[in-house]
């Protein structure tokens, strides 16, 4: 069974947050410092990109539309109606 002990993110391996992670939810305060709560090393999640525990930033979606043969499509979908 698991104890609850408060955290002392100054005393532990925790990092202050980076610039990236201002405006996150995750974000606790301590002796004048900012902590991520959820992530030791705050810098290490934005090296690849964005964050997946950022609160504050969402991915962007690129949808890219696909131009489909007319002729492909017509054969496909004939195909299917005479295999009924």
């Amino acid at each position: 069974m698991q104890t609850s002990k408060a955290v002392n993110y100054s005393d532990g391996p925790f990092q202050p947050i980076i610039e990236k992670c201002d405006g996150c939810d995750r974000i606790v305060e301590e002796n004048s410092n900012q902590y991520c709560k959820t992530y030791v090393n705050p810098a290490a999640k934005w090296r690849l990109g964005i964050c997946n525990f950022a609160t504050h930033a969402k991915p962007e979606i690129k949808v890219a539309k696909v131009r489909i043969n007319p002729l492909k499509a017509a054969k496909r979908a004939s195909s299917k109606r005479r295999g009924k």
